[in-house]
């Protein structure tokens, strides 16, 4: 609880114990012949005072601001009209209630800005560097790249870096909702956020703190509230018209029934404060930002950003997911996994594939080579050159040797035996004459598979995949994966025109979503209705385009981030149904006279704390 939220319950309890000490006073017949005394006014001014000066206070400063109409000005009304009236007891239990719904209102937002507000704790205080042999404390944002910090056992990491000396377990949790800590060792990429366990680490950094991880995280945390969705911004639109109405309702109700019946102008007059007390849109405008905040909330647990609730919103409409391949559903690492020889053995065939590729830093290039296993002396390698999108020629021991795809071997003449295996094929010829084909393929994520599987459990009609690998390898991730479809050989802007199509096809009110993780996918990530990056490995173009983040790479996330906005979204809709029916119920028998201050109380204090703690339902999805 907050100094505030203290200082407002100290207030809550001073004025209770006023109240119920005046009431038992009272109904002792010790106040009989005040009744209509400025003495009984004066004395419930006091309790009156304490528990509501702020409320008046607020209101008048808002009335002079221009911005008369909102939940102060109707609780101030409502209570000087009961003054009016001479209910001062009720005047007094209107604002006391008020203000125990104000003070647990307060402490629900608390709750559930927690999770989210545990991301800030993120942020590194310092870093440390060493300077004539010894430790130096400083700014993390005085730190250039290329420099090495130390972080000890224990300690935040501050910068994104490599590790260049030491090994040691580093507890992700506060990014990835991983609760299972990782090991860290030299040569090893490193994270600004994560706090390192038991060994000191050097780290050579490779970004400035503002390009750092955390640096991005903050900035994504502190714009999410700025998002509002389609809910939020109806409910806004509607305060703001549904208050001055009910307002001028109120006066008409005080004015025209004893002007039109001749009835009694003080009984109207308490009708129309009860009818303003009931009128109050607090369990709406509090309780909807509060529920989507609480689905926000519980996807950070998770190790989820999401970057407003707008984006909440349309996740749970979702019915197309659409994937890149390479380093979402597969690793992204490539390994040979199949020889086929002709005119020479396996191992000459993957010699001379190394040899020919031993000066490239293309994946393909480094599975070959570590498939060979074998020292290369690339002495025996001469006059190497590369022939663009087709492979390359060089001579090994003298003799011309070819590597790379089929276009390559028909731009020499050369006949040879297609390979129908499924991956990315590597065709060798040596002298003119076809020596074989390597078979290398990407392996699929732990989880990939459970990943598709939940979507379609929780209602995902369609998972498709799009690629620029070739289309055998393509169809079998799709078979292996259970995708409804896959489109390959695609460059960056055909992935965004096939989205495009895809969005074509979606009916109203149906979303669709992007995953993917690298600087290819910026533009197909902002097309999609909801852009979904990879945030531990993702580049940090994704990352910016995307409208979700997934902290630890885990597509399994997606679904239970979908069932979160899911169960977000129906709780919204429940505390407008049923603010909205309690409020309309009570407003009526208000202005018939069958409600009075109690009711009133009720359908303001009572329906916010019920929508309140519905809200707060949000943070405890699973």
């Amino acid at each position: 609880m907050t100094k505030k939220q203290k200082k407002m319950l100290g207030r809550i309890v001073i004025t209770f114990l006023l109240f119920i000490g005046l009431m038992a006073v009272e109904h002792a017949g010790m106040l009989e012949g005040l009744e209509d005394s400025w003495a009984l006014f004066i004395i419930y001014l006091v309790p009156y005072l304490v528990i509501g000066y702020d409320i008046i206070w607020k209101a008048a400063r808002n009335i002079r601001n221009g911005q008369v109409f909102d939940e102060n000005f109707l609780m101030m009304i409502a209570t000087f009209g009961a003054f009016g009236v001479k209910e001062y007891s009720e005047a007094v239990a209107v604002m006391l209630f008020y203000q125990v719904g104000e003070l647990f209102q307060g402490y629900a937002v608390g709750k559930s800005r927690q999770s989210i507000s545990d991301m800030m704790n993120i942020c590194p205080e310092y870093a440390n560097i060493e300077e004539d042999g010894r430790l130096v404390q400083v700014e993390p944002d005085e730190v250039e790249v290329g420099s090495v910090i130390v972080v000890k056992p224990g300690e935040r990491i501050p910068l994104d870096g490599i590790v260049v000396e030491g090994e040691s377990l580093v507890d992700t949790a506060a990014l990835t909702g991983e609760s299972v800590p990782r090991r860290a060792a030299v040569g090893d990429g490193i994270i600004s956020g994560c706090v390192n366990g038991s060994g000191t680490l050097k780290v050579r950094t490779t970004k400035e703190f503002d390009d750092s991880t955390v640096a991005k995280i903050l900035e994504l945390v502190e714009n999410a509230s700025s998002k509002k969705s389609k809910t939020e911004n109806f409910i806004t639109r509607f305060a703001k018209y549904y208050t001055p109405i009910v307002t001028i309702g109120a006066v008409l109700l005080a004015v025209i029934p004893p002007l039109v019946l001749g009835g009694n102008w003080g009984d109207w007059i308490q009708r129309a404060c009860t009818f303003l007390v009931i009128s109050c849109p607090c369990a709406l405008v509090i309780s909807v930002p509060l529920g989507f905040f609480g689905g926000i909330g519980a996807a950070s647990k998770i190790g989820v950003l999401v970057k407003g609730s707008n984006y909440l919103e349309a996740v749970a409409e979702m019915t197309t997911i659409v994937f890149d391949k390479t380093g979402t559903l597969t690793k992204g690492e490539f390994r040979v996994t199949e020889l086929k020889p002709q005119n020479c053995t396996e191992a000459e065939l993957l010699e001379m594939a190394a040899m020919g590729e031993g000066y490239s830093n293309h994946p393909i290039a480094g599975s070959i080579k570590e498939a060979n296993g074998k020292q290369i002396d690339m002495g025996r390698v001469s006059d190497a050159e590369e022939e663009a999108g087709h492979g390359v020629c060089v001579r090994i021991d003298g003799q011309e040797v070819l590597i790379g795809n089929e276009k390559l071997l028909r731009a020499h003449d050369i006949s040879y035996v297609p390979c129908e295996s499924a991956g990315t094929i590597v065709y060798v010829a040596k002298e003119g004459i076809f020596a074989g084909a390597i078979v290398i393929s990407d392996t699929i994520k732990d989880g990939a598979k459970e990943a598709i599987r939940d979507m379609k459990r929780v209602g995902v009609k369609k998972c498709v995949m799009l690629t620029g690998d070739r289309k055998p390898a393509a169809e079998a991730v799709a078979q292996e994966l259970g995708l409804d479809e896959a489109h390959a050989e695609l460059l960056p802007g055909d992935k965004v025109a096939r989205v495009e199509t895809l969005l074509d096809t979606q009916e109203n009110g149906e979303k669709l979503a992007f995953v993917g993780d690298g600087i290819n996918d910026a533009p197909v990530l902002t097309r999609a209705d909801i852009g979904i990056a990879m945030g531990s490995m993702g580049s940090d173009a994704a990352i910016e385009a995307a409208d979700v983040v997934l902290m630890d790479d885990d597509v399994q996330k997606i679904a239970a981030v979908v069932r979160i906005s899911r169960k977000t979204l129906r709780i919204v809709k429940q505390n407008i149904i049923f603010a909205l029916t309690v409020k309309a119920l009570v407003l009526l028998l208000g202005a018939l006279g069958m409600a009075n201050m109690w009711e009133a109380v009720f359908a303001d204090v009572g329906v916010s704390v019920i929508a309140i703690v519905n809200s707060m339902r949000a943070l405890k999805t699973k």
